[in-house]
C-alpha cells in the first residue's frame, strides 16, 4: 500500500536500523531522474547540536519509510555523500532544490510557487519514492490566490531554470489535501494517457 507524504515531514526523520539503533537524521531530500522521484538522502548527525554527516543514503538503502522513521538494515547502507549527488547527476537530476520555484502551465500561466514537494512511497521492499505533486503558493489563475494547494504532476516533469512546466490541464485536478490527492494525480495522469 502507498502513503503520500510532504518532503517536509521526511526531512528531520531519524534513520534507525532492524535493530532499533538510532544512526542519523534525514537532512536533505536529494531528487534524481530530473525530479521525478528520491534518489537518495543527505544525513545529519542525531542531537540539538550534531552538524551534517559525511555519509549519505540511497533510495535502494532504505526499507521503510513512514511517518516516524526511515528505516535500513544496518550502518552499512550509509555511504559517502558524494554517491548520492553523482547518482542524482548521473541519471538526469540536478539534485537542486524546487522550493521557490515558479509553476506554469504549458500555455504559459503561472500556478504559483512551490512550497513542498508530494511523493509517494510505495509500500513493500525496494519500492520507489516517486515525485507526484507540488504543493503551491496560489496566484489568481487557480481563484486562491496566496492559499496552499496541491497541483498533481504527470509521470515525467518538465524544468527550465527557475520554472517547473505542467499541462494546462493540471488546473482541473488541484487539491487542498493529502487524503483525496492521490485519486487526483491518477485521474489526471489517466487523463493525459487518453484514458478519460
Amino acid at each position: 500500500m502507498s502513503r503520500l507524504m510532504r518532503t517536509s515531514e521526511i526531512t528531520k526523520l531519524p534513520v534507525v536500523t532492524l535493530d532499533g539503533e538510532d544512526v542519523a537524521q534525514v537532512k536533505d531530500i536529494v531528487f534524481a531522474a530530473g525530479g521525478g522521484e528520491v534518489g537518495g538522502f543527505t544525513l545529519a548527525g542525531r542531537g540539538l547540536f550534531a552538524g551534517p554527516l559525511k555519509q549519505s543514503l540511497l533510495w535502494s538503502s532504505v526499507l521503510a519509510l513512514g511517518a516516524d522513521a526511515l528505516m535500513i538494515v544496518d550502518e552499512s547502507a550509509l555511504g559517502d555523500k558524494q554517491a548520492v549527488l553523482d547518482a542524482s547527476a548521473a541519471s538526469g537530476g540536478s539534485g537542486g532544490d524546487v522550493l521557490k520555484s515558479r509553476v506554469l502551465t504549458d500555455a504559459g500561466t503561472e500556478l504559483g510557487e512551490v512550497v513542498d514537494v508530494v511523493v509517494e512511497v510505495g509500500g513493500g521492499g525496494r519500492a520507489q519514492c516517486d515525485v507526484v505533486g507540488y504543493e503551491v503558493e496560489a496566484t489568481e489563475a487557480l481563484g486562491t490566490r496566496g492559499t496552499k494547494v496541491l497541483i498533481p504532476l504527470p509521470d515525467t516533469i518538465a524544468a527550465s531554470g527557475e520554472h517547473l512546466i505542467v499541462p494546462a490541464s493540471a488546473k482541473d485536478f488541484v487539491g487542498s489535501d493529502l487524503a483525496g490527492f492521490g485519486a487526483a494525480v491518477d485521474d489526471f495522469r489517466s487523463q493525459l494517457r487518453g484514458g478519460r
